[in-house]
């Protein structure tokens, strides 16, 4: 009786792909995030891993596409962390609160992530606006800002007329300053924002910073 040969749709061959291709993100994640994205050098994460700068571009194609694919991991992995954020059950003003103390979370844990975002804005985000996979990458937590801060005004708790991007940014504003800044912030004024005796103040300033605003208590009196 014959066999029939292993192909590359089989599901075995399909799971090594899978590995493969993760592994080969995880390590170019780093590199492009240490390096940027043109001091990065495929030979490097080839020989990280212990593979061929060949084998890296059968999955890839090159180095642009391979910086791309990381990118779309990096946001998408933001992106799914923030759609997983249970908040429907708590009261608007809790709710905005937890979110932008979870997206501190992430940030701190995730600080590749703000890396790569300083090296794409180097490049005015030339390599994001080609990945189709980002392009509405951002919508899925402006409609989370905009629930609750539509439930917030219909129960008088947010006063100010911020929309949902308004929110987002400014949410994101400490979580991203405290590490993409940290060593410049460092040498000026004595103090490493990041330094872990500094993250339960700074993830309580976040929340409460944005709460204060959407509540107007931090609004002039005339």
């Amino acid at each position: 009786m014959s066999t029939q040969p292993v192909t590359p749709e089989s599901g075995e061959r399909r799971r090594d792909a899978g590995r493969t291709r993760a592994e080969i993100l995880e390590v170019a994640q780093r590199e492009f995030a240490r390096h940027g994205y043109a001091g990065a050098r495929v030979d490097d994460m080839a020989a990280l891993m212990r593979t061929t700068k060949r084998m890296i571009y059968y999955y890839f194609g090159n180095k642009e596409k391979l910086y791309i694919a990381v990118l779309e991991k990096a946001y998408t992995e933001v992106r799914t962390a923030e759609s997983a954020i249970d908040v429907r059950h708590l009261a608007p003003v809790e709710a905005i609160r937890t979110l932008a103390e979870l997206t501190f979370d992430h940030h701190d844990a995730h600080q590749d992530f703000i890396k790569l975002v300083s090296i794409e804005n180097i490049h005015r985000a030339e390599h994001l606006r080609k990945s189709e996979a980002l392009t509405n990458l951002g919508t899925p937590v402006t409609g989370l800002i905009s629930q609750i801060l539509d439930a917030g005004r219909a129960r008088g708790d947010f006063t100010t007329s911020a929309d949902a991007v308004d929110v987002h940014m400014m949410i994101s504003s400490l979580c991203f300053f405290r590490i993409s800044n940290r060593h410049t912030f460092g040498a000026l004024f004595g103090r490493d924002p990041a330094a872990p005796e500094h993250r339960d103040r700074h993830r309580e300033m976040v929340g409460e910073m944005v709460v204060a605003y959407l509540t107007g208590a931090g609004a002039r009196h005339m």
